[in-house]
């Protein structure tokens, strides 16, 4: 007696992509920025902004790539508002390079904190500012980096919540430690408005934590092909999940998990218009979920991960587009309408 193995009829693709493995929920809603890109300005500045999705709108923008079909044509764009109120440095952080990676030396918090803050971190009694400094800089020879700790300020953007959120920013210079010191010292206890760090047609990365969608099957959260009405035990799973041996199911194979609720990063949205005057772009009625936004504002082209009055964290492009652009793009019109 002869036994023919089982084979499939039709080739097909696989379900979903294996580029985002694990698809592990996010820690905290905060996300961690893990690299920076390269600061070759001799002007040292933090090296990005933090602040909440507002929503989403379309802008008729002026196209101005030569290598674009539409250049010189007026085209309909969906854009992203972000609601930056001003971020507050409150540490300064000194890192020493090791053959384990970056290591903590030395800290310095600003001598007026704000009350705030201590709904998020355990602040000292007792702080000595002025020892504190002059041991820090007594190490500055030994750093690599200079990084700082900001916190946001939700009173101040169109949020109903007060407690802030803490994130740390990279000092960006040309390598020469003392200057982003100095940069650091002058900006630590201060507020930073979006300006001061971003431009107009520069472009930058967004990194915020996707939208929840709790535990799914593999239908939703690989893509999974729905059998046919007349299969055995289920329609909405994977038919094969291996072979018996080896007596192990492997990691490529779709399961059912965690949707949603991951860190992503969407590389290279262009910064279309900046303002202090949130009313300006804000639909009428409010952005929906979210509101009006009452102070500095960012717009960005396309849309960016994360859901509304999320924390969107904003870093500067560390892969650029290299084509032709000259120029940011010109917006003629902003739609305000209600419905969004």
């Amino acid at each position: 007696m002869v036994f023919e193995l089982a084979h499939r009829k039709k080739e097909a693709p696989r379900r979903g992509s294996l580029a985002y493995l694990p698809r592990g929920r996010a820690s905290k809603f905060v996300p961690r920025i893990k690299n920076w890109p390269e600061y070759k300005d001799s002007a040292a500045k933090l090296l990005g902004f933090i602040g909440y999705k507002a929503g989403m709108t379309h802008a008729v923008v002026t196209i101005n790539n030569p290598e674009s079909p539409f250049n010189g044509q007026e085209t309909v764009v969906p854009v992203t508002v972000i609601d930056a109120p001003p971020i507050r440095p409150f540490s300064v952080r000194g890192y020493e390079a090791t053959p384990y990676g970056l290591r903590l030396v030395s800290e310095v918090l600003a001598s007026s904190l704000s009350e705030d803050l201590r709904k998020t971190l355990p602040l000292p009694k007792e702080y000595s500012h002025e020892t504190k400094m002059n041991e820090f800089e007594s190490k500055l020879d030994s750093f690599t980096e200079i990084r700082m700790l900001v916190h946001t300020q939700p009173r101040l953007a169109g949020l109903s919540k007060k407690k802030p959120d803490v994130t740390e920013y990279k000092v960006g210079t040309d390598g020469n430690v003392r200057a982003a010191f100095e940069y650091a010292k002058s900006i630590l206890g201060t507020d930073v408005r979006v300006a001061d760090i971003l431009n107009e047609g520069i472009l930058i990365d967004t990194i915020a934590v996707t939208k929840g969608h709790g535990f799914q099957g593999v239908v939703r959260r690989w893509g999974v092909a729905i059998l046919q009405h007349k299969s055995r035990k289920t329609k909405r799973g994977v038919a094969c999940i291996g072979p018996w041996t080896p007596s192990s199911i492997r990691y490529t194979v779709p399961r059912s998990g965690q949707t949603g609720f991951h860190t992503r990063t969407s590389y290279n949205n262009e910064v279309l218009k900046m303002g202090e005057r949130g009313e300006e772009i804000t639909p009428s009625g409010g952005f929906v979920n979210y509101g009006v936004i009452r102070g500095d504002y960012i717009m960005l082209h396309g849309s960016v991960p994360g859901t509304i009055k999320r924390p969107v964290r904003l870093r500067l492009a560390i892969r650029p587009k290299m084509g032709q652009k000259e120029g940011p793009m010109q917006v003629s019109y902003i739609s305000t309408s209600s419905k969004q």
